[in-house]
């Protein structure tokens, strides 16, 4: 760290800041803070050895495949991840354009090219879709709850199944298709919680959950990997500043710690790494995932976290999506098909399917989508999330490649369907920096705990010395990379405004 002597708010010194955290929203807070020139001592530390945090591409079969963020949520103008990722060029020409920045999804996913059931049957077309206008319609109209006094029921899972019993009192078929009209729809259950990365709708609450806002535009990935994005915006950062292998063991705030290489100087924040280095800080931006702050809460912080914020983060959901990806030497799937939906006959969202893990934890998945082909590769990548996803972290590749060789088997009727060549996954849950993948608001919470998150120490002062950033801390965008860039910005603002109001007061009289 640069050191020399003086007051720390002397004009051209500036405070010392660091950054918790080398995802978008602590690389996002470095870069805006870089830009003025009151921010010359600045660091971030990164626990990892590499920087983006959940925005993880790989090179993997011939291609770049996406561990973490796989899409640009809403590319419109609102969207400043899609602005930025315009600006360094890391688009497609038709992603860019005025059609596609214009068409309104309703945050909805779109449906499948094909859908299988466990015995082996293609689902007719025509009842996906009329079950997926059913499920949407709903999940609609459970974000009129917002502005209204009462919510009848506590979480998003129970008011579908309340509606959706009503419906299937009314519905006129044989008991066969009425059954699998129930797998359908448990179907995108299934897929709901892996949008919301949940274990079960629920745990979702039902009153702030049209909190979340959907942005306009046709979701769309970055050809060269999400990395790209975060790997510009390091590349503008000075160099090193991102200290890499640095995980941080407690951040001690309201104090007077000194610098050793400053004399005179005192800092109110000092932050301890595991490694036994401190670094004195006026600011601290934390931008960890809250999956993190849950399981270190009691160590992270001393002081400890004052009770109503400890209490938010308790409280706040975080859950786990994870991706498996299949290669293939051959695809045995049509040419235009993009999402193969596994439909498993027998479950319903009506009824608890309760079982052992072991033998049943594939029936969260909610099938695959086909990526682009690579050169000599063919991929699927399928989604499952929950206590079925975190139990498949546990288990071998071999295990992995084993359950779903069977369940493709099993689904397309083709008992000598050639096994994947390798199998590569996410497993968001152990990894021990993030214990997870984004947050949603859960039963017993609601935005104003996310704003509680966000809200900087100490409370009573405005001298913010400890910031916190993270897509968890956005109350309309979290569980999204935008959320997560647009926290960094405002944290940084905050210390820029901060900074520029101080910078204007009178120098005290000796």
């Amino acid at each position: 760290m640069e050191s020399s002597g003086g007051r720390a708010e002397a004009p051209g010194r500036g405070p010392r800041v660091l950054v918790v955290g080398g995802g978008i929203a602590g690389l996002g807070a470095a870069q805006r803070l870089c830009s003025h020139p009151a921010f010359r001592r600045l660091r971030v530390l990164e626990a990892t050895s590499r920087a983006g945090g959940r925005i993880c591409s790989e090179r993997s079969f011939g291609g770049v495949v996406e561990l973490g963020a796989h899409w640009i949520h809403g590319p419109s103008q609102g969207n400043p991840v899609f602005q930025l990722a315009a600006r360094y060029q890391l688009l497609e020409e038709k992603d860019l354009s005025e059609e596609n920045q214009l068409i309104e999804t309703g945050g909805h996913v779109g449906l499948p090219s094909v859908s299988y059931t466990s015995s082996g049957v293609s689902v007719s077309h025509e009842l996906v879709v009329e079950m997926a206008g059913l499920f949407y319609g709903l999940i609609d109209q459970t974000r009129e709850f917002l502005h209204l006094p009462d919510a009848p029921v506590p979480s998003v899972g129970e008011y579908l199944k309340r509606e959706i019993s009503q419906h299937a009192a009314g519905w006129t078929e044989d008991e066969e298709t009425r059954k699998l009209k129930l797998a359908i729809l448990n179907s995108f259950f299934n897929v709901e919680c892996c949008v919301s990365g949940t274990h079960s709708m629920d745990l979702v609450a039902l009153a702030p959950f049209g909190e979340y806002t959907v942005l306009p535009g046709l979701d769309c990935t970055f050809p060269g990997g999400y990395q790209g994005l975060t790997n510009r915006i390091m590349a503008s950062l000075p160099e090193d500043v991102v200290v890499f292998n640095k995980p941080v063991k407690t951040i001690h705030w309201n104090g007077s710690f000194r610098e050793a290489s400053s004399p005179g100087e005192t800092c109110p924040v000092l932050v301890e790494c595991e490694d036994g280095g401190c670094f004195p800080a006026h600011h601290v931006i934390v931008t960890v995932p809250l999956g993190f702050l849950k399981e270190r809460l009691d160590t992270f912080f001393e002081p400890p976290l004052p009770t109503q914020k400890a209490e938010a983060i308790r409280k706040i959901g975080f859950g786990t999506n994870n991706k498996i990806f299949l290669e293939f030497e051959e695809p045995f799937w049509e040419p235009d098909c993009q999402f193969i939906q596994v439909v498993w006959e027998d479950t319903s969202p009506l009824q608890d399917g309760a079982s052992e893990l072991q033998h049943v934890w594939f029936k969260k998945l909610i099938g695959f989508l086909v990526l682009p082909s690579f050169e000599s590769a063919h991929v699927l990548c399928g989604f499952i999330a929950g206590l079925e996803s975190e139990f498949m972290e546990t288990l071998s590749d071999e295990e992995v490649l084993l359950s779903l060789t069977q369940v493709l088997r099993r689904v397309t009727g083709n008992a000598e369907l050639p096994a994947p060549r390798s199998v590569l996954r996410s497993r968001w849950h152990s990894a021990p920096y993030t214990r997870g993948s984004y947050s949603y608001v859960a039963v017993g919470s609601s935005g104003d705990d996310v704003d509680l998150l966000a809200q900087p120490l100490p409370v009573d002062r405005a001298e913010a010395q400890v910031l916190f950033a993270g897509e968890a801390t956005h109350r309309a965008f979290y569980s999204t990379t935008h959320g997560a860039l647009l926290s960094g910005w405002r944290e940084a603002d905050r210390l820029i405004a901060l900074w520029d109001t101080q910078a204007q007061l009178p120098e005290p009289r000796l």
